[in-house]
């Protein structure tokens, strides 16, 4: 028994390793899109930050960023480039444009339950 259990932890440990940054959480929560004060303003990365882009800001990926967010109310998905931060008190787990907001199905409701998945 003790064998059979070394060799499963084995393997776990070896996909781990081979799979290990490949292997992504999905985040839910909601998603709210900007307000229309903050176009043409610089986002967090210095870019000009577009409501007409697939743009968004959270709080830990990385600038760059690729996100899958996909409106759990109707199934939409979308994907946006992260290039701003949430603001320390904001309790959205994403805030999108309102291009995307309208992509996601969400923009006459201001907010919508999401899930969010690192593409690239």
């Amino acid at each position: 028994m003790t064998k059979r259990l070394t060799s499963m932890l084995l393997t776990s440990l070896i996909i781990y390793l081979i799979l290990g940054s490949n292997i992504t959480l999905a985040k839910t929560g909601y998603a709210v899109h900007y307000n229309d004060k903050y176009q043409g303003k610089k986002t967090a990365n210095g870019e000009i930050f577009d409501q007409s882009n697939l743009t968004a800001a959270h709080s830990g990926f990385p600038y760059g960023t690729l996100v899958k967010v996909t409106n759990l109310e109707n199934n939409r998905s979308i994907v946006v480039k992260i290039n701003d931060r949430l603001a320390p008190h904001n309790s959205n787990v994403i805030d999108v444009t309102k291009r995307a907001a309208a992509e996601l199905g969400f923009i006459k409701k201001g907010r919508a339950h999401v899930s969010l998945e690192k593409v690239k």
